[in-house]
């Protein structure tokens, strides 16, 4: 079967003054443009070609070699941006559209996106950034390991999707989840765990003892902006702390009780003030 979006291994079957028509053995041809015929080719000859439409939504053949193909994700940059949706240079002579209903943000032109191919109902092929059935669970890192990856989606259930190196599945689950990412963010992250299944949990916190006099000195400056004091302390709402700090409650509280063992804050009813 001659399926779009794959590179598949064809035989010549007839020869014409605009290409050569190729076959998988059955009776569905595919033309391959005159300009694509490789020297010396004749009919018997493989070929290994990639399958896609025209403009004008004509299967046909290329021995070019695309960006991604069905079922694999790839960084593909956006060359224009129309009503109908945004277009990817895909390696070809033809662009990939991503449709809008298949982005997880709005990208720019220009930018580089991280996508997959697929089929859609007409049988035309676009690129979609729902990306996560098409990533790898055999993730080279382990427990602490420091990683690149790039947020592809963010669910509020479930936290923020990430694409480490742009090919392995990951999570920073929901409660891990600083307030200024969002999807389209490149991120450094550390590997919190590794699931049975192999997908990675990533936290962007170093591991606590470390992370404790990052967010000391985090606070620190917030003071030193505000007067030299924060309007709440440890008893505040842990809502309220998270939208202030960024930090959860139980993180805030490691930071207070480093300040106060250090001499270098008091703590009010109601404030938490810097000494000196």
């Amino acid at each position: 079967m001659i399926r779009p979006g794959y590179i598949q291994k064809l035989k010549i079957t007839k020869k014409t003054d605009f290409g050569v028509y190729l076959s998988d053995g059955g009776e569905e041809k595919v033309l391959l443009p005159i300009k694509q015929v490789p020297k010396g080719a004749d009919i018997g000859h493989e070929l290994e070609v990639f399958v896609y439409l025209d403009s004008k939504d004509r299967i046909i053949a290329t021995v070019n070699s695309p960006l991604l193909t069905i079922g694999e994700a790839a960084m593909l940059k956006v060359k224009d941006i129309t009503r109908t949706g945004v277009f990817l240079d895909m390696g070809l002579e033809r662009d990939l559209l991503l449709p809008f209903k298949e982005q997880t943000y709005t990208p720019g032109l220009g930018e580089e996106v991280l996508v997959k191919m697929y089929l859609d109902k007409t049988g035309r092929l676009a690129a979609s950034m729902k990306v996560y059935d098409t990533l790898s669970l055999d993730a080279p890192y382990g427990k602490d390991d420091e990683v690149e990856g790039l947020v592809y989606e963010i669910s509020r259930n479930f936290g923020a999707f990430v694409a480490v190196d742009n090919r392995y599945s990951a999570l920073i689950p929901q409660k891990e989840l600083p307030p200024d990412i969002k999807a389209g963010s490149r991120i450094h992250a550390r590997v919190a765990g590794v699931k049975e299944d192999g997908k990675l949990d990533l936290s962007v916190h170093k591991k606590a003892y470390l992370q404790m006099n990052d967010d000391a000195d985090r606070l620190l400056e917030m003071m030193d902006k505000n007067g030299g004091k924060l309007d709440f302390n440890e008893k505040s709402e842990p809502w309220f702390i998270k939208e202030r700090t960024g930090m959860s409650k139980a993180a805030f509280k490691r930071a207070i009780g480093h300040l106060l063992k250090e001499k270098l804050i008091k703590i009010t009813e109601s404030e938490v003030i810097r000494n000196g």
